[in-house]
Parts: C-alpha cells; structure tokens; sequence
C-alpha cells in the first residue's frame, strides 16, 4: 500500500492552522470513537432518494478525489483531505442506537438506507462489523434496506441480507465509475477493482439479492464514455438496474479533487477540470437542488442521453422510469 502524505484544505472552522516547513509527514490510520446519541439521519433533500440513512462510520479508507462527503470531517476539526481517508470515526453504539430506534411506536419500517456520507463496507467493517450489526437489527425488526458501497465486504453478509429480504425488501447498489482499472486505481485508489465489483454484483443476483449498479460520479472528460462498458458488464453479472450522478465537488472536495488529478493524471486534468465547468455553468460546482446531481449544458445532457440509451439497451431499469 503506497504511503499517503498529510495534505487537507484550510478548515474555516479551525481556529489554527499547520504549515509543514518540510515535506508533510506519512498519514497513518487513526481511529476516532463517536459518542452520538442516535444513528438514523433525516434528508430532506429533493435530490436523494431517501428520507433516512446510517452511518456507522465517519470519513473513509477508500481516499475517492471526488467524495463530496469530504466537507462533513471538518465539523469534526479535521480536514477534508487525508484526514477524511485516515481519521476514521466510528459508532460503537450503531446497532443499538438503531434497536432503540426500531422500538419507538413512533417508526413506520421505512427504508433504511446504508449509507449516507461513508462507505459502510469499507476495510475497518471487517473488524468493528457495525454495518452487520445494524443489518441483523434490520433483519430482526423486518425494516427495509437500501445499501450503496464499492466494497467487497458486503459478500461477508449475504446471510443477513437473506434474512431481510425473507421479511422486508432489500436492494443493494454497487457504485462502479470506472471500467479501466488503471483510471479506478488512480483515482480511487484503495477500491476493489471493477471487475471484482461485477463480481460482487455476480454473487448478490446469485443469492437471490436485488442488486443495481450506479455509475458515480460521472467526470467529464474522464469516464463517461465507459459508461455502456460499465452496464453492459453489470447487466452480464445479474444487475437489474442502474443510476448514475454527475460529479459533485462542494467546498473542499474541488480543491481535493484538482490537487489528485494532477498528481495521477498531469496531461488530462485540465481537459476534465473544463469540462466541469461546461457541465455546472462556468463554476465547479452549482449547489441548487435539481441540477446539482445531472448538470447542465449539452455536454451534460450527452451524458445522460448516453447512460439512458445504454441502461435501454442492456434492459436495465433506471430511475427515469
């Protein structure tokens, strides 16, 4: 595993500041404990598609440039850069606080989805197991269960996954942006490989588990011509839908974003940082509700007329249907 250099944004919620007189110091993995009193977040957002999601976890191993969830680890007083990919919080009291929820006369069994803000599965999962926790919660109460991750790991609990589906609906989405593994690995460097997703996607459709894929993010000028590569091989592997997301770069994340794409792709990043910007009208990011996620512009709407022509192709069904 390649060493990862300290490198974060300024946080404007810091009252200090660390300025490296040398080159910045290796990030190691540290582990943070939450002491949240409840597990289930609310969106109101017009732009997802669920009202209530967990997070086990805060920040992520995997290091994706693009995660638009990077600016939540500055209210925590770290950074949006290596600290979301090495300070990683977690929920020891997740699948309890979930029970709790659960039994309040209060819940109507919706959708859970996991998760929001974090990959549930990623690497520290197989060790602190919180995601299965909560998924035998689920599976206890017969809730609802949505899942969106990139990991491998979820084939660990295809039991539980069983187990909700027998009392409650169960759908699991597997996010594959890329389909040249060179271009995953630069830019989501601590991910399965694609192909090891259409594998997992393989054996969800195997044991019975409603499973779809979601091309996210797509970046312009980088990966939206994989985008029939990327449904052709999930349709193959027993997807039965897809979604995809323009990329979202929010605060932070676009300095994050650029400062990645030009280590790992120097000769490319100003093509695709344009090309952004031919999506989000001028800027690198339009944060109105409705746009946010598809763009605009007729680079955009190629985008879309693409991914919707090639989920007809392959029978897939899409959102727009």
């Amino acid at each position: 595993m390649r060493p990862v250099a300290i490198s974060n944004p300024p946080n404007p919620w810091a009252s200090t500041a660390v300025e490296y007189l040398e080159g910045a110091p290796e990030m190691k993995l540290e582990i943070y404990t939450d002491a949240s009193r409840s597990i289930l977040a609310k969106n109101d957002s017009p732009d997802v598609g669920f009202t209530y999601s967990v997070n086990p976890y805060r920040g992520c191993f995997h290091a994706c440039a693009y995660c638009y969830a990077r600016p939540g680890h500055e209210y925590l007083g770290f950074g949006a850069g290596t600290d979301f990919d090495r300070k990683i919080v977690v929920k020891l009291r997740a699948p309890a606080l979930l029970r709790t929820a659960f039994s309040k006369k209060s819940w109507k069994r919706e959708t859970v989805v996991f998760s929001g803000v974090t990959d549930c599965f990623q690497p520290i999962e197989a060790s602190y197991r919180l995601t299965r926790g909560c998924l035998e919660v689920c599976a206890e109460f017969g809730n609802p269960v949505g899942i969106i991750t990139k990991s491998a790991l979820v084939e660990r609990d295809i039991d539980v996954l069983q187990a909700i589906a027998r009392v409650a609906t169960v759908h699991v989405t597997i996010s594959v942006p890329f389909w040249d593994p060179e271009k995953a690995r630069l830019v989501e460097p601590y991910v399965a490989t694609p192909a090891r997703r259409m594998r997992v996607i393989q054996r969800l459709a195997e044991a019975g588990i409603s499973v779809g894929v979601n091309v996210a993010p797509i970046i312009p000028g980088l990966n939206d011509e994989e985008i029939p590569l990327v449904l052709a091989a999930a349709k193959d592997a027993g997807a039965t839908s897809a979604g995809c997301v323009l990329l979202r770069l929010p605060g932070p994340v676009a300095q994050v974003f650029e400062e990645r794409m030009r280590a790992a792709m120097p000769l490319r990043v100003d093509r695709i940082m344009h090309r952004v910007r031919e999506t989000r009208g001028g800027a690198v990011y339009d944060p109105r509700f409705g746009s946010r996620g598809r763009g605009e512009g007729p680079y955009a709407v190629a985008i879309h007329a693409l991914f919707r022509a090639s989920a007809k192709r392959y029978g897939l069904r899409t959102s727009h249907e």
